[in-house]
């Protein structure tokens, strides 16, 4: 199939969805870097979503689902199909049950302070994660000793058929960055989570704590994509890259942080070559240097 040529005369018009054409991914990635996706498509609700699912499947129009734009390098020439972003999708509620249920494009930052307000505990590490609910699924999302894994009980899912699936407890599989979602495919539409009842004095202050730990030690001035490369196995990937000599190294408009080595940052005007390129440099050092082979933890998608 051409792609390049069947996307320029094919028309998404499922009901409750926008769409635009020809949209810069750098407006929707928080590295702010990516070129073009040929349809960009921003559906208002899960049934839009479950059926512009369905339309991309039957029409054979490659679809890629985006929450935050966090983890995402985009490349230069962008995505062919449709990029379809889930920020509309944003709902969070407590069930009578006691469990909260949240919309796959609801920021986990926002989720955290909302079961904080109800005196739940466990996602106090999310405070600072810039991804959303379905993002922070797909990849077990975690940091400081916290992570999704042992806080969801269910999750609703659309498999790329459209049709609806329920995943359940040790179903998920999750793992170090990673689900079920991560390989099978299917698109996380919303998620339950159990969490333990705490004081809310204290579930604020240890936000707070993260959040401020987080602004003394990571570039949260600069746009990246988080952190660039997993934790190594007995290593941790800052460390190694700073160990190396790598702070401030640059390539084009990209550069390895001077303030946390483990990210890379668009100081500005990078481009997606830049910043695969400064990649390998980075790898092939620590490679030499310390023997270790970096993983990128980043999810890099679209064509040259």
């Amino acid at each position: 199939m051409d792609t390049g040529k069947l996307m320029g005369s094919i028309v998404c018009d499922v009901p409750g969805v926008e769409v635009l054409r020809d949209e810069p991914m750098s407006r929707h990635t928080t590295f702010k870097i990516g070129g073009p996706a040929d349809l960009f498509c921003v559906p208002r609700d899960a049934d839009a979503l479950i059926e512009l699912l369905k339309w991309a499947h039957a029409e054979n129009v490659p679809a890629l689902v985006i929450g935050g734009g966090s983890n995402l390098l985009v490349r230069d020439g962008g995505i062919r199909g449709a990029v379809i972003s889930t920020a509309r999708l944003g709902a969070m509620s407590q069930r009578e049950d006691g469990e909260v249920q949240a919309e796959c494009g609801a920021p986990l930052a926002r989720l955290a302070a909302y079961v904080r307000d109800l005196g739940l505990g466990g996602l106090e590490f999310a405070q600072g994660i810039p991804g959303s609910v379905g993002g922070g699924i797909y990849m077990n999302a975690g940091a400081y000793g916290g992570e999704m894994k042992g806080l969801v009980t269910e999750t609703d899912a659309v498999t790329p058929e459209g049709e609806l699936v329920t995943v359940r407890g040790e179903e998920h599989r999750f793992g170090y960055r990673e689900s079920c979602f991560t390989h099978s495919g299917a698109v996380v539409l919303r998620t339950r989570l159990r969490l333990p009842a705490g004081d809310r004095a204290a579930i604020a202050a240890q936000m707070e704590e993260y959040r401020e730990r987080r602004r003394r030690m990571q570039p949260l001035e600069s746009p990246s994509a988080g952190s660039t490369f997993k934790r190594p196995p007995g290593f941790y990937a800052g460390k190694l890259i700073e160990e190396t000599g790598l702070k401030g190294l640059t390539v084009g408009g990209a550069c390895v942080s001077e303030k946390h080595a483990g990210f890379i940052i668009n100081k500005g005007g990078a481009t997606a070559r830049d910043v695969l390129e400064l990649i390998e440099e980075v790898r092939a050092a620590v490679l030499r240097e310390h023997g270790v082979l970096l993983e990128p933890e980043i999810k890099v998608v679209g064509e040259e």
